[in-house]
């Protein structure tokens, strides 16, 4: 099958999750084998999801420090970091110090989302969480990129009169590989405004009335590169788009993924839970509702056909693959495994 969709790039997307009968170590260390297995079929990147206090990975710096000490190629992001919940002089510090680990192979999606849902737990800010997390973000990104931070101006402060302050260790290719995980279009334009790369993933809000998830998404990265090439004298970075894509090579497979896709669509952001996960219990829908992407599932020839002619993913430049968060390794394994060797190669990706 030849098709026109752009895909340069190939990732996933892990919960790096966990059950209560086997534990956390084990699940983290499931997550490395499944980076390591990813990057033995040629994937160039894989992304981990952060949650709090649940059965999923909570802190992904010093996984992907681990991580890249078993690899030595595959790109490592994060999908994505919810700043209203990190002190940003500190996090820049610890992607500094992962990032020269991982020999400059870190990606990190940042997000200025946020929900009450913790606020008990990390404390109240005095704006509004939003605005707090901008604010964040905008010290993050300037911390990341070796500005001074401070300047010495009295006796006391740990350093002598006049020097400038910045983040060590520094990693100097890391602000070009900072991004904006954008659930809609006003997020992904000021993505590009800020001069960050783009991720946008398997939810969405905002849509116009009438207009698919799809539909919505291309428009979404359409804005993203009209404000980026209107606002920097340069091309826009690559953008990668998170998508359940289930390529079923066998029937059993096939009728494990619709049943995930029925699931998916009935339950929504509360499908598919390892055993001992919390319920989500989701807040106040954001103007415009809430959308879940399509799960493309079938025989490997209908999943490609039905990627390809998806205005979203085909206007992607790296395609990132969605695992359904209960699935342990072995399922994982196998759907990254069915999905490089039978849909990939038809939309054009090439191995690394």
């Amino acid at each position: 099958m030849t098709t026109s969709i752009r895909t340069r790039t190939l990732g996933f997307n892990t919960r790096v999750s966990w059950t209560d009968s086997a534990g956390p170590a084990a699940g983290l260390r499931d997550g490395i084998a499944l980076y390591r297995a990813a990057e033995e079929l040629g994937y160039q990147a894989g992304w981990a999801y952060q949650r709090h206090f649940d059965h999923y990975l909570s802190s992904p710096l010093p996984f992907f420090a681990a991580v890249g000490q078993h690899t030595s190629r595959i790109r490592l992001g994060s999908a994505v970091l919810p700043m209203r919940y990190q002190d940003p002089i500190l996090l820049a510090e610890a992607a500094g110090t992962t990032d020269l680990l991982v020999d400059g192979r870190l990606d990190l999606a940042l997000a200025t989302g946020s929900t009450a849902l913790w606020d008990p737990v990390f404390g109240p800010v005095a704006d509004d969480p939003r605005t707090e997390a901008r604010r964040r973000l905008a010290r993050f990104v300037a911390a990341v990129a070796g500005e001074a931070l401070h300047t010495v101006d009295g006796e006391g402060q740990g350093a002598p009169i006049g020097t400038e302050v910045r983040v060590t260790p520094h990693s100097p290719g890391l602000r070009s590989r900072l991004r904006r995980g954008a659930a809609s279009l006003d997020s992904a334009v000021d993505a590009a405004r800020l001069g960050l790369g783009l991720i946008t993933g398997t939810v969405l809000h905002d849509l116009e009335p009438g207009e698919t998830f799809p539909e919505y998404q291309a428009r979404i990265i359409e804005a993203y590169r009209t404000t980026w090439r209107a606002t920097h004298d340069s091309e826009p970075p690559p953008v990668a788009v998170a998508a359940s894509i289930l390529p079923g090579t066998t029937p059993e497979l096939r009728e494990t993924y619709a049943a995930y896709d029925l699931q998916r669509r009935t339950e929504g952001m509360a499908a598919s839970r390892p055993e001992g996960a919390l319920t989500p219990v989701i807040g106040a829908a954001p103007r415009g509702g809430v959308v879940i992407s399509p799960v493309h599932h079938g025989d490997p020839d209908r999943v490609a056909a039905a990627v390809a002619t998806d205005p979203g993913l085909a206007a992607a430049d790296e395609i990132v693959l969605f695992l359904p968060p209960a699935f342990a390794l072995p399922a994982n394994t196998r759907l990254i495994t069915d999905l490089a060797r039978h849909v990939a190669p038809a939309l054009g990706w090439s191995p690394a």
